[in-house]
């Protein structure tokens, strides 16, 4: 496992295997009165990942900040000019944070947990996930990108066609998805939502989000919950290769066998949360905050290489098929 942060949690016990076999190797509890720059870095543009969003993503003090041992990421209804992923100017009517450890906590394999409270109202779409570092596969998404936490609309109408009964209820699924398969528009993704026992929303309180990634395998996890996996035999990454002049196949468990960063941020309106639930945006429900309490990185200390050994598995965690693509074939 790769971390390019070689500081160590302030406590050497910390640092000790749990019963599981996790190492805590990297973590931020926002006990500070700002937020840690060696190891966080602010977005800043208007693009939002090309989904239609509508937010700017900007390093202002009011769009995040840390106080009271919680990071703030707050989407404000105001109009912002930045930059596109071309670099031409654009103004959006929405202001938000992303904020991601590229470069400065980078991983391959390990426990990812993150305790957090979910904005809601219709157009809000928070998340927790990761991307390549380097996209040795080439572009979104034939290098992977691993969704920990996906909510959008929070206390809208829930419009779930899986579970008919709800609908009409407050929306309170979370979702944990993985994309993969070839760059854009050749790419494809699976995923599994799940609902807080109870009728527990993810609005109303702190939950603590995590996956476990190993070679081969990622699970996900809510308050220690395991609810969904996917393996390697559901996923791809079809790329070209240019010493061999064609298109091939990754090998193993790619993409999901190269260093990733985490992601924060909480997105307004967009292609998904702009088009379920009660569609569109509701100015009205904001401002809203996205509010963490701590980010932690364990490794596995059974084995560091493939990170397995030290899987907490429940059997009534749904297996996810997902697309095994070309790979399938050979």
């Amino acid at each position: 496992m790769g971390c390019s942060d070689d500081s160590s949690p302030t406590s050497d016990d910390s640092n000790k295997p749990t019963e599981q076999g996790w190492r805590l190797v990297w973590n931020d509890e926002f006990d500070g009165s700002k937020i840690d720059v060696t190891k966080w870095e602010h977005e800043h543009d208007c693009w939002g990942g090309g989904n239609g969003e509508q937010q700017c993503y900007t390093p202002k003090a009011d769009n995040s900040f840390v106080k009271d041992g919680y990071l703030n990421i707050i989407a404000k209804q105001e109009s912002y000019t930045g930059p596109d992923n071309n670099g031409n100017l654009v103004t959006l009517p929405y202001t938000s944070a992303r904020l991601r450890t590229m470069n400065k906590g980078d991983w391959t394999y390990g426990r990812f947990e993150i305790r957090a409270k979910m904005p809601s109202g219709q157009g809000t779409w928070p998340a927790i996930w990761m991307l390549p570092t380097d996209y040795v596969y080439g572009g979104w998404a034939a290098s992977g990108e691993i969704d920990i936490m996906e909510a959008v609309n929070l206390k809208a109408a829930n419009d779930d066609p899986e579970n008919p009964q709800l609908n009409g209820t407050p929306e309170r699924r979370v979702h944990g998805t993985l994309h993969y398969g070839g760059s854009w528009p050749h790419n494809v993704h699976s995923g599994q939502q799940y609902y807080l026992p109870d009728g527990v929303n993810p609005a109303d309180g702190f939950h603590t989000y995590a996956v476990e990634w190993e070679k081969d395998e990622i699970r996900w996890y809510v308050d220690g919950i395991h609810y969904a996996t996917q393996r390697s035999n559901g996923w791809y990454s079809q790329y070209w290769d240019d010493k061999l002049g064609q298109t091939v196949i990754g090998s193993e468990d790619a993409p999901f066998n190269q260093d990733f960063h985490i992601l924060l941020n909480l997105a307004v309106g967009g292609s998904w949360a702009g088009n379920t639930n009660d569609k569109g945006i509701d100015p009205n429900v904001f401002p809203q905050t996205m509010k963490v309490d701590f980010v932690r990185v364990y490794e596995c200390a059974q084995n560091t290489v493939t990170g397995k050994g030290c899987a907490t598995v429940s059997p009534d965690a749904i297996l996810v098929d997902g697309n095994p693509g070309p790979k399938a074939q050979q």
